[in-house]
């Protein structure tokens, strides 16, 4: 009895012992930075970091330039519409020359084509309208590429991470709980961070191509509408 008695306080004891005692691997995870999460992925997270600012780089530059492309001038069809139908081609010219944007280029051009078939005006205008889309589109394709090879370098943090668990485990002789703990560090790091930068990438890409497409539309529309003007009074 005396014996169940004694093994009873040690194993008292030791619980209390245990509860006394601090613990610093939940401590060191609260108190865990981002750019200490970072570090533990290794060295994979180098190039998806890399990518991520060359994307929002891209992404900023590229949605910037869109939104000043397709501020849309009012007054500049209606002006053209307005010196076309009143013969004063010249004015017209004016008036596309000095509203710099992508639809002035085109309905220069096609300006610059009166008096000829309205297909090769409609086709001169047609090849600036894909020139003026190509600077739009620059450097968009890009992200679609960051947003293919992002989760792929990702998972290649997660095969490095898994090698490192069995390395350890291998050199322990065992199963450690420090040793796999590190390898897990490395694999759920990498595979979050290549995932998070490829999601963010693909939205940016498709959010381009939409803001690209709405002003395609209504460059088309404005171009269709000039093409008529110029074609009525053949009529």
């Amino acid at each position: 009895m005396s014996l169940v008695q004694d093994t009873a306080r040690a194993a008292v004891d030791t619980f209390n012992q245990a509860a006394q005692q601090p613990l610093p691997a939940a401590a060191s995870t609260e108190n865990m930075s981002l750019i200490d999460m970072m570090i533990k992925g290794g060295w994979i997270m180098v190039p998806i970091l890399l990518l991520f600012f060359i994307g929002l780089v891209i992404f900023f530059e590229r949605y910037l330039t869109i939104r000043r492309a397709a501020k849309y001038d009012n007054s500049l069809m209606s002006q053209v519409k307005a010196n076309v139908l009143s013969g004063n081609l010249d004015s017209a010219l004016a008036v596309c020359r000095s509203s710099n944007s992508a639809l002035g280029r085109m309905l220069q051009k096609g300006l610059l084509r009166v008096g000829r078939p309205i297909k090769d005006i409609e086709g001169a205008i047609e090849n600036v309208g894909k020139l003026e889309v190509a600077k739009l589109e620059k450097n968009i394709n890009i992200l679609g590429i960051i947003a293919g090879i992002a989760p792929m370098l990702g998972f290649v943090g997660t095969i490095f991470g898994v090698i490192r668990i069995f390395h350890e485990v291998e050199l322990a002789g065992g199963i450690d709980i420090a040793s796999v703990s590190g390898g897990l560090y490395v694999k759920m790091v990498s595979s979050a961070s290549g995932l998070a930068v490829g999601i963010l990438a693909y939205l940016g890409y498709h959010i381009l191509n939409m803001m690209v497409e709405r002003l395609i539309l209504r460059m088309e529309t404005d171009a269709v509408e000039f093409i008529d003007l110029l074609d009525e009074p053949g009529r």
